[in-house]
C-alpha cells in the first residue's frame, strides 16, 4: 500500500511538490478524466462540492484506478464519516475547519485502527484503492492501513491557527484554506489580493508544519498562483477545481471561435 499509495510517495521520496485537483462534480468519468491529467492526487469533495455518499464511492476506485491518489475532504469530523470515507479505499481523508488539538486527536483517532485509534474493520471496499497485481487482500490491508493512509486537516479558523505548532504535532498534512483562514482572521481575501497579515498567517503554518515533521499543504486558484506557493516550499498543492476549469476552457473556447481576441488562461 505504501507504494500505491502516490501521493504519499511523492511526499515522502520526490523532489517536488504533489499537485492535485479538486472535484466537486459527481460521476466517474469526471474522476477519470481528472486522474488521467497528470495529477499526484484528486480531492473528492464531500464538504462543498456535489458529491453525496454514493458518489464518493464511485469516484475514489475509479481515481485509483488511474494510479492518482483518491482523498477524500468531509463535511464534518464525525468518526462515522471518517470511516465511510476510508472504507471507500481513499488514500487519505481532509478535514475542514478544525479548532483545537482535541478535535484533531479525535480525527487520528477515528481515521486508525486499533491500538491506534478506533476505525471499524470490515469494509470488502477499502482494498478497492490499493489496486495491484495480486489483489490486496481485507488482511493486508487492516495490516497496513495505519502506515499508509493520510490524516490530514485544515488550518482555516482563528483557534487552529493559534495552536497549529501542537497540531502538526499529530498529522501528516496541515493544508492552509486561504479563503476561510483570511475571513476567520478579518482579513479576507479580496479577488487575488492577499492582506499581509493573511501571507503570514500562512507562513508561520508552513514552518510550523515543516518543524513537526509533517507536510505543509494548500489550496490554490489556479496554475500560476501553485508556482508560486511552490516555490514558497509547500509540499501539496491544488491546481485546479472542475467546475471552475470547465467554465473557463469553454468561453476560451467561444473567444477563438468568435475571433474576440486572446484566449485566457483557463485560471480561475
Amino acid at each position: 500500500m505504501l507504494r500505491v499509495n502516490r501521493l504519499k510517495q511523492v511526499l515522502t521520496e520526490a523532489q517536488r511538490p504533489a499537485m492535485g485537483v479538486w472535484q466537486t462534480l459527481p460521476g466517474a468519468n469526471i474522476s477519470r478524466v481528472l486522474a488521467r491529467s497528470g495529477v499526484d492526487w484528486v480531492l473528492v469533495d464531500c464538504e462543498h462540492g456535489n458529491i453525496d455518499d454514493a458518489a464518493m464511492h464511485e469516484a475514489v476506485p475509479a481515481i485509483a484506478a488511474m494510479g492518482v491518489s483518491p482523498i477524500v475532504r468531509l463535511p464534518d469530523f464525525q468518526p462515522w464519516m471518517v470511516k465511510r470515507a476510508l472504507d471507500t479505499g481513499a488514500h487519505g481523508i481532509l478535514i475542514p475547519l478544525i479548532r483545537t488539538v482535541e478535535e484533531v486527536k479525535a480525527v487520528v483517532e477515528a481515521a486508525k485502527f486499533p491500538p491506534l485509534g478506533r476505525r471499524g474493520f470490515g469494509s470488502p471496499f477499502a482494498p478497492q484503492g490499493f489496486p495491484s497485481a495480486s489483489g490486496l487482500t481485507l488482511t493486508e490491508y487492516l495490516q497496513q492501513a495505519n502506515d499508509s493512509l493520510l490524516t490530514m486537516v485544515q488550518i482555516e479558523t482563528r483557534e487552529a491557527l493559534e495552536a497549529v505548532e501542537d497540531i502538526a504535532q499529530l498529522v501528516d498534512v496541515v493544508f492552509v484554506g486561504p479563503f476561510d483562514l483570511g475571513n476567520n482572521i478579518g482579513r479576507p481575501i479580496v479577488g487575488s489580493e492577499m492582506h499581509p497579515e493573511l501571507s503570514e498567517a500562512i507562513e508561520r503554518i508552513r514552518v510550523a508544519t515543516v518543524a513537526a515533521g509533517a507536510k505543509a499543504g494548500i489550496y490554490s486558484t489556479s496554475g500560476v498562483q501553485a508556482k508560486k506557493f511552490a516555490d514558497q516550499g509547500f509540499h501539496m498543492i491544488s491546481v485546479a477545481t472542475d467546475y471552475t476549469v470547465l467554465g473557463a476552457a469553454v468561453a476560451d473556447a467561444l473567444v477563438a471561435a468568435r475571433g474576440e481576441g486572446t484566449e485566457s488562461t483557463g485560471s480561475s
